[in-house]
């Protein structure tokens, strides 16, 4: 059956697939399934497509992955009519490319804005979802599939008397559509993690003053930002089929532009290791990630990358102080995911920035006028919280969701997120995750991650029709073997050793499980076509 155009905020009616969040997955899912003639609607919280990018708008928003890599790959045409300007996109032409993909394939009529998925729950006499929504729609579908995104649900800390702060409070994952001017006032933020690290150099631009309050220092290396060469632009264009193919075949989902260094950083001799990490920190980006094969598995190689950057950190901060406060000195390089910045260590150079170390003088209070660590207070206009995310999991966990037999989602992870393939949930028939734990997601380029995912549901969702099945669902043991397998393969890593929201122990009380799937896009890939080809082994197929 053909899509149907929806109306207002009121998807009523029985789908073939609701798909929630218009972002690059859910747009792609929606696409996908239109081509497969499946009655689809998209349900999206927010007042337009771009999931991620249309929320996070603060100042210095930009992609940490090459342009040309970080966009669709499922239209040769749209590959080569759309022009990139930048070698780093900014957030608004992220949000302009995919506006852009919306009005080309004409998706908007299928989505539904401004409307929040309140619940969901998995009729059996019907094998049929219900849906309720924020606006008391109670649309119902065959498939459901959650395109919430891993950085979506915002972390708020309970800070003691934070609601008493009388002046404006701004959370970089939900920023306003307008600007905000910090121009005369003294701006605090909150957090030295990836979205703190883009936006701190902006804001001191403009601001009177601005008082950074960090507790983890994380490495960041400068992205050296620039225009893209329109020689390499028409290269990659003439050849982008070939790449695109080549490029599934990494454990990344991209081609680094200069290759690793060597097998291990700890077997090369000083000079040569250290003219291969210099060679990086000037071209940029995340190519320190990958400069040793053995980077994120051997302590000693790991150390020798991090006391590189280490020694940048202090040539660039003017005061030694300041600049041993700035340097991560708890957990390995490239644990945490790497960050990318724009002058980001030398913003603490200007007599108008302060650091407060908060590990050694935490946060007491706030009071109406700032707030106020065990040791001063703080007078500030506008607080800017860079707090980051309940990752990977916060979105489905935030849905209240009921499946087979009264399993929630809710309960089902209660001990950490536990999935088959990052595809399906135990006890959720035909429901799927696309990109979301148990899977290389946030360890990959996101987009590539995506298609891969999309394009498997899409032929499942086929193959189920073609068979005569009404339903899928992982079984309890392949569940618990992918999941076993998952912290095996972080167990034999650096990762095991650090404290990120990989794991999810940024957030307090939750369960520190480590949730990306490390074996790389690559492998990955093979290990899902080689459950579908065996006719969707792991799951169970309920005619």
């Amino acid at each position: 059956m053909e899509s149907q155009p929806t109306t207002d905020h009121h998807p009523d009616g029985h789908y073939d697939v609701i798909v929630v969040g218009a972002g690059f997955a859910g747009l792609y899912m929606l696409h996908r399934c239109r081509q497969a003639g499946l009655r689809t609607v998209v349900i999206e919280a927010g007042g337009g497509p771009g999931g991620t990018w249309y929320w996070n708008r603060y100042p210095g928003a930009r992609c940490d992955v090459d342009s040309l890599d970080y966009c669709y790959g499922f239209d040769p045409d749209l590959l080569q009519e759309w022009e990139w300007s930048e070698r780093f996109a900014t957030q608004p032409e992220i949000l302009r490319y995919i506006e852009h993909v919306v009005e080309r394939f004409d998706l908007g009529r299928n989505i539904v804005f401004d409307t929040r998925v309140s619940a969901l729950e998995f009729d059996e006499a019907s094998s049929t979802w219900h849906v309720t929504t924020s606006h008391g729609s109670r649309p119902t579908s065959r498939f459901c599939v959650m395109a919430t995104g891993s950085l979506s649900h915002s972390n708020t800390p309970d800070f003691p008397g934070f609601r008493a702060f009388a002046g404006s409070v701004h959370h970089t994952g939900r920023w306003p559509q307008d600007p905000v001017d910090f121009s005369g006032k003294r701006v605090g933020v909150i957090g030295t993690g990836s979205s703190g690290i883009q936006a701190i150099p902006e804001i001191a631009e403009t601001a009177e003053h601005l008082y950074v309050f960090q507790r983890t220092p994380n490495f960041t290396i400068p992205a050296r930002n620039a225009p893209l060469d329109p020689d390499f632009v028409d290269e990659r264009k003439r050849n982008y089929a070939d790449y695109k193919r080549a490029a599934m075949r990494t454990r990344a989902g991209y081609i680094p532009q200069i290759p690793p260094a060597g097998p291990s950083a700890a077997a090369d001799d000083e000079e040569r290791r250290t003219r291969e990490l210099e060679l990086r920190w000037q071209h940029g980006g995340n190519l320190l990630v990958w400069s040793y094969e053995d980077l994120l598995r051997n302590s000693e190689s790991n150390d020798l990358v991090a006391d590189f950057v280490r020694s940048k950190i202090a040539e660039i901060v003017d005061s030694p102080e300041t600049a041993a406060l700035l340097t991560p000195t708890d957990h390995h390089i490239a644990t945490k995911r790497i960050c990318v910045d724009t002058d980001y260590y030398a913003t603490f150079n200007r007599p108008d920035v302060t650091l407060v170390d908060l590990r050694s003088d935490p946060i007491a209070t706030f009071t109406q006028y700032g707030l106020v660590t065990e040791q001063q207070a703080y007078h500030l206009d506008m607080i800017v919280l860079a707090t980051g995310y309940d990752a990977m999991t916060g979105a489905l966990m935030n849905i209240p969701t009921i499946g087979r037999n009264g399993t929630t989602i809710q309960s089902a992870w209660a001990d950490g997120p536990a999935t088959y393939l990052g595809l399906g949930i135990h006890g959720l028939p035909n429901y799927f995750v696309v990109a979301g734990p148990g899977s290389p997601s946030v360890r990959a380029n996101m987009v590539a991650a995506i298609e891969q995912h999309v394009d498997w549901i899409t032929r499942c969702i086929a193959y189920l029709d073609e068979y005569g099945f009404k339903t899928i669902e992982a079984t309890a043991e392949a569940q618990e073997k992918w999941v076993d397998h998952v912290a095996a393969l972080a167990d034999d890593t650096l990762f095991a050793t650090t404290r990120s929201w990989y794991s999810g122990s940024n957030i307090e009380g939750k369960p520190n499980v480590f949730a990306p799937y490390l074996g790389g896009l690559d492998v990955y890939g093979d290990e899902i076509d080689a459950a579908a080809g065996a006719g969707y082994s792991g799951f169970s197929l309920e005619r």
